[in-house]
């Protein structure tokens, strides 16, 4: 199977998420495991090449060629950023906005 390509974060594995965060995942075989929400997409990505290192993918298939050992990839992948109850709010209020404003945009349209 070839390497997936890079997403719009510019990091394989690593997407923007809904409530402002990057959120980190990675495939092994059909599973698909999360590693979490994330600050920056930089430290998305390194949480992407810790797990990379566990689960032995090649140097190739990851996001930064300075680390050689998984003592390495482990040390340098923040932890994941908890998403609080206000978090969670903040992104139903936007959700609600975005549906009123597409709603709004369709009876306009008609």
């Amino acid at each position: 199977m070839p390497p997936r390509r890079r997403g719009a974060s510019g990091y394989r594995g690593v997407r923007l998420h809904p409530n402002g965060g990057y959120y980190s995942e990675i495939r092994s075989g059909d599973l698909r495991l999360s590693l979490g929400t994330y600050e920056t997409a930089h430290e998305a990505a390194r949480a992407f090449d810790a797990a990379a290192w566990r689960l032995g993918r090649p140097r190739g298939q990851m996001n930064f060629q300075d680390v050689h050992t998984l003592q390495q990839a482990l040390d340098v992948a923040p932890p994941p950023r908890l998403n609080t109850a206000q978090d969670r709010a903040e992104h139903a209020a936007r959700q609600r906005r975005l549906l009123i404003a597409q709603e709004d945009e369709r009876v306009m349209a008609e």
